[in-house]
């Protein structure tokens, strides 16, 4: 700029030198002004510019303003490089959070939905993008949670049922953050708090089971103890007996319970090998004969030609297929029949019990391979079983990729059946 005036003042001064004052002055004046006009133009082009939407090139000019674009250009290409890579980094934050197990909400301090992940999504039954801008206590009405964000006091988490999508037990943890905003974290705790229920009742049941055939031992050696003088040989011997019986079930219900705990714990199955499944057969059937004491019609089909092996642990199939079995027998009248079979359908092989007993009503089917779960426990009793047959049956089923299905109808029997992929007989050949 200071350059330009110079030269126009030299103008003026020279034409003044040769043509007089007034011919100086007129030049000085008019090389101003034209000047004044090109820097005027340069600056509505500019503002004609900046009013354009972002991207727009910016205009072209020679001298002093072409100069000023050029730094106006490169200040526009760092600031996009900026954006580029702050977009950048809220797009990996963006799929950090999405990729993380719990629920992520951001919130202005008015409790505003500014952005929530999946799961907070999932959590709390929301859409990201039709949400985002509303109250979050207009979306979640839960009494509990509303009077939580409205007074403002996270020093503790609060836990609270969650009914939409889906029932759900969460827990909310809220961080006040920068200005004006908060962090709402949520975590599904219903798996952990069923657990923790199972827990207490697995406990519960376990004392419970123990403690009748205690009760009974230690019943039958008081009388025999206190009558050791009175009762006679065959007395003491029945009571003896009785007390056998009930430790004997005691017994069993600790064999079941270290089976149980070593297939839950995750310990790797033993050595996996073809198994004999005619073998197999045979043995279950001798135990279910056993067990009916000629009670019952037990009828068993042989494997067919191409299905005799099976890949897998022979211990953990025989107590799978020896409890499902066991079980028909127990919970089927006298005079009923009992069907076992073993045969390929499409791409599983199937291991069937079928009976005509007493059935299953359907609430109950869904619970049956949970521990200690029975549906008539004075019946349970008297048949001898532990409550724990079922939940073996499962996590051998699981090992072995395998599935169980339970059909059942009450007064007209039951049909439970294993279901392994057909992939495991070509393993065994």
């Amino acid at each position: 700029m200071l350059v330009v005036l110079a030269v126009i003042f030299v103008l003026g001064l020279g034409v003044g030198l040769f043509f007089g004052p007034v011919p100086g002055l007129t030049v000085f004046s008019v090389a101003l002004l034209a000047a004044g006009v090109y820097h005027i133009g340069n600056l509505f082009k500019l503002v004609k510019w900046a009013r354009q939407p972002v991207g727009t090139p910016l205009p072209r000019a020679v001298g002093l303003w072409d100069f000023v674009y050029a730094d106006l250009n490169r200040l526009i290409r760092q600031a996009q490089d900026q954006r580029a890579k702050l977009t950048a980094a809220l797009a990996r934050f963006r799929e950090a959070s999405q990729a993380m197990p719990h629920g992520m909400m951001f919130l202005t301090d008015t409790n505003f939905i500014e952005f929530a992940n999946r799961q907070a999504e999932l959590h709390f039954g929301i859409d990201n993008a039709r949400d985002k801008g509303a109250p979050v206590i207009n979306l979640v009405r839960q009494p509990d949670f509303v009077r939580y964000m409205n007074e403002g006091r996270f020093d503790e988490p609060l836990t609270f049922s969650q009914f939409r999508p889906q029932s759900r037990n969460l827990m909310v943890h809220v961080v006040p953050f920068g200005e004006g905003m908060r962090l709402l974290m949520s975590e599904d705790i219903t798996q952990g708090e069923r657990l923790e229920t199972m827990r207490r009742d697995f406990v519960a049941n376990v004392s419970h089971e123990m403690r009748t055939p205690l009760t009974v031992v230690r019943g039958f050696l008081e009388t025999v103890l206190d009558g050791l003088d009175d009762l006679d040989k065959d007395d003491i011997r029945h009571y003896l007996a009785m007390a056998g019986e009930q430790a004997g079930r005691m017994g069993r219900l600790i064999e079941d319970l270290l089976a149980l705990s070593a297939l839950e714990t995750g310990a790797p199955m033993p050595q996996e090998e073809p198994v004999d499944i005619a073998r197999m057969l045979k043995d279950v059937e001798q135990e279910a004969r056993a067990v009916s004491a000629e009670r019952h019609s037990i009828v068993v089909d042989p494997p067919a030609p191409g299905t005799e092996r099976i890949l897998g642990n022979s211990k953990e199939l025989h107590s799978a297929f020896a409890n499902l079995a066991v079980n028909a027998v127990r919970y089927t009248p006298a005079g009923g029949h009992i069907h076992i079979a073993w045969r390929l359908r499409g791409a599983v092989v199937e291991y069937s019990v079928e009976d005509d007993g007493i059935g299953i009503a359907p609430e109950h089917i869904p619970r049956l391979t949970e521990r200690f779960y029975r549906v008539d426990r004075g019946r349970s009793r008297e048949t001898g079983g532990t409550g724990l047959g079922l939940a073996i049956v499962k996590h051998v089923l699981s090992r072995h990729q395998a599935d169980l299905h339970i059909d059942s109808e009450p007064g007209r029997g039951s049909r439970f059946s294993a279901c392994f992929p057909a992939r495991r007989l070509a393993a065994a050949e």
